[in-house]
């Protein structure tokens, strides 16, 4: 399947909706703390995204309720339940927004409160295959040389990818 080239105006509106996803992103994670609901997440999200003139890409995506997705600890799909946030949580925040006819997506997981080093070793994993896939990103280079640096940095140290499961994604399609 060939990726859609978008010329520089396109380029243009993918940066700005992305750019408003991450200051969405940002302001949730300004409110994770014990104590929190993923409710107050989702609504911080929500708000942010609105008052920039975009809207949130998961909210009734398949009758999905939220504007943001949330997961914590060892769950891997969203929650749609509304829950409290405990310290030695981990929480993932996954936003979309979109505007202009692209979506941008992101997200991160966030430590709330003390976490155990096992939590806290998980998450700085994972951020190293981030990073370690963004160094490798250039052009010309095989996208689906990623999920092999992603599996290559975590996996040695116990931790497992899930391999069937796939993210929102940016430009023009919602999944």
């Amino acid at each position: 399947k060939q990726v859609p080239m978008t010329d520089d105006d396109d380029l243009e509106k993918l940066r700005r909706v992305c750019r408003i996803a991450r200051e969405a992103l940002d302001a949730g994670h300004a409110v994770v703390a014990p104590g929190v609901t993923t409710e107050e997440i989702d609504r911080v999200v929500h708000d942010y995204i609105i008052s920039q003139g975009a809207y949130p890409s998961p909210r009734n995506y398949y009758n999905f309720p939220r504007s943001c997705c949330t997961s914590i600890n060892e769950i891997i799909f969203t929650v749609f339940q509304i829950l409290d946030l405990s310290g030695g949580d981990i929480i993932n925040l996954d936003v979309t927004a979109y505007k202009d006819g692209f979506h941008g997506d992101l997200n991160e997981t966030y430590l709330v409160g003390n976490v155990s080093e096992s939590s806290r070793a998980l998450v700085q994993k994972t951020y190293e295959s981030l990073m370690n896939s963004i160094e490798y990103c250039a052009p010309n280079k095989m996208y689906r040389e990623l999920g092999n640096i992603i599996a290559n940095t975590v996996e040695p140290h116990g931790y497992s990818v899930v391999r069937s499961y796939t993210g929102h994604g940016i430009g023009r399609i919602f999944h």
